[in-house]
C-alpha cells in the first residue's frame, strides 16, 4: 500500500504559489521521493518540475484561447471529408498549414451552404489555437453588431483594436444578412484596420462578385473587396449539400455547414 509523500515545507510552499506555479506545488512533493528514491542530480530534479510547469501552463493557455474564440461548435481538420468535398487537397494542406496564418494573409471559401465552408473555417481556427494562436469566430452580422455597440458609446477604435489583438478573425456567413449604410461602413472599418496585419477567415454564399448585393454603396463594396481578396487564398466549395445527403440516407449526422 502506497503511502502520500511528505508535503512541501511551508516556505516552499508559499513561495511557488506566490510565484504562481501551480503544477510544481502539485508534483513536487511525489518528484522529491522519486528524485531521492532514483539518486536524480539536482539538474535532472529541476528540469523536470519545470517541464512540468511549462506543459501545464501550455495547457491552460491553449484552454484559455479556445475559450475566447467564442466556436460556435468544436470542428477539427481530421474530421472534414476532403475526398467528398470540392476543395483540391493541396489546397487543404496548405489551409491546414496554417502558413498564411503567420504570413497576415485572408482564406475565403465561397459556396452553397451545406458544402463544408463553416466546418473547415471553424477546424481551421481550432487547429490555429492549438498552435499557439488567438482567434475570435463571428458571423458577419455578429461582428457587425459588436461594432455597432462601440458606435454607441464612441469605442469603435478600442473595440477594433482589441479584436486585432488576434492572429486570426473568423467572420462566417458574409452576404447572409444585407447591412444598411452604417453598418457596410463598419464592416469596411474593421477589413481596412485588418488588412496586412491579421488574417481574416471568410465564408460566404455569394461569389465575391456578387457581395454588393447586401452592400447598400458600391464604392463601399469595391473598397472592401479590393482589402479582402488582397494576398487571399479563395476556394470554391460546390456540390450538393452535406447535410441533404445525409438526411437522404437517413444517418441523422451532423454535417458541415
Amino acid at each position: 500500500m502506497s503511502t502520500a509523500p511528505p508535503p512541501l515545507a511551508a516556505d516552499l510552499n508559499d513561495g511557488l504559489r506566490r510565484l504562481k506555479m501551480a503544477a510544481m506545488r502539485r508534483l513536487a512533493p511525489e518528484l522529491l521521493v522519486t528524485a531521492k528514491t532514483q539518486r536524480w542530480n539536482p539538474e535532472e530534479f529541476l528540469r523536470t518540475l519545470v517541464e512540468a510547469e511549462l506543459t501545464a501552463r501550455d495547457a491552460s493557455n491553449a484552454r484559455t484561447r479556445m475559450r475566447l474564440a467564442a466556436f460556435p461548435v468544436i470542428k477539427t481538420l481530421d474530421a472534414f471529408q476532403v475526398g467528398p468535398s470540392s476543395i483540391p487537397p493541396a489546397t487543404f494542406d496548405y489551409l491546414a498549414s496554417l502558413e498564411w496564418i503567420r504570413a497576415a494573409e485572408n482564406t475565403c471559401l465561397i459556396g452553397p451552404a451545406g458544402t463544408g465552408k463553416s466546418h473547415l473555417l471553424v477546424a481551421l481556427g481550432v487547429a490555429a489555437v492549438h498552435a499557439g494562436h488567438r482567434v475570435r469566430y463571428f458571423t458577419a452580422a455578429d461582428l457587425v453588431e459588436t461594432l455597432y455597440r462601440g458606435l454607441a458609446d464612441n469605442s469603435v477604435g478600442r473595440v477594433i483594436d482589441t479584436l486585432l489583438r488576434n492572429d486570426l478573425i473568423i467572420l462566417d456567413e458574409l452576404g447572409f444578412a444585407p447591412l444598411d449604410d452604417t453598418g457596410a461602413q463598419l464592416l469596411f472599418r474593421f477589413i481596412a484596420a485588418a488588412y496586412e496585419r491579421r488574417s481574416l477567415g471568410i465564408g460566404s454564399h455569394w461569389p465575391s462578385e456578387s457581395w454588393g448585393r447586401p452592400l447598400p454603396e458600391h464604392t463601399t463594396a469595391v473598397s472592401l473587396l479590393d482589402r479582402l481578396l488582397h494576398h487571399c487564398h479563395t476556394v470554391i466549395t460546390d456540390g450538393d449539400s452535406f447535410r441533404m445527403k445525409q438526411a437522404r440516407a437517413g444517418t441523422g449526422t451532423k454535417a458541415p455547414r
